[in-house]
């Protein structure tokens, strides 16, 4: 629906109301066909792959936020352990 001022309202129109230019069908192709591409970026690949890793070890998440309520998780093996995997994500090493 369209307004113009008070007083100046068009009723429903469909898609190809009668305001809209109309434009020219494209030209047919000559001697190729015009395919859709999808490209997946590395993010959502991840994330997809991470959907589908299994299923959540519930025990394992009891036992780590118990040794965190605990403050006994965090040692410095496994600091050190997480600052190398950190550092090789980010291909320092």
């Amino acid at each position: 629906m369209q307004i113009f001022g008070p007083g100046h309202i068009h009723g429903p129109q469909g898609v190809g109301a009668p305001h809209l230019p109309r434009t020219a069908p494209a030209p047919k192709s000559a001697g190729y066909s015009v395919q859709d591409e999808v490209q997946i970026s590395e993010a959502a690949q991840r994330l997809a792959d991470s959907n589908q890793a299994g299923e959540i070890r519930w025990d394992r998440i009891r036992q780590i936020r118990a040794e965190i309520a605990a403050g006994t998780y965090e040692t410095p093996e496994k600091l050190e352990i997480a600052l190398r995997r950190l550092l090789k994500r980010l291909g320092e090493l």
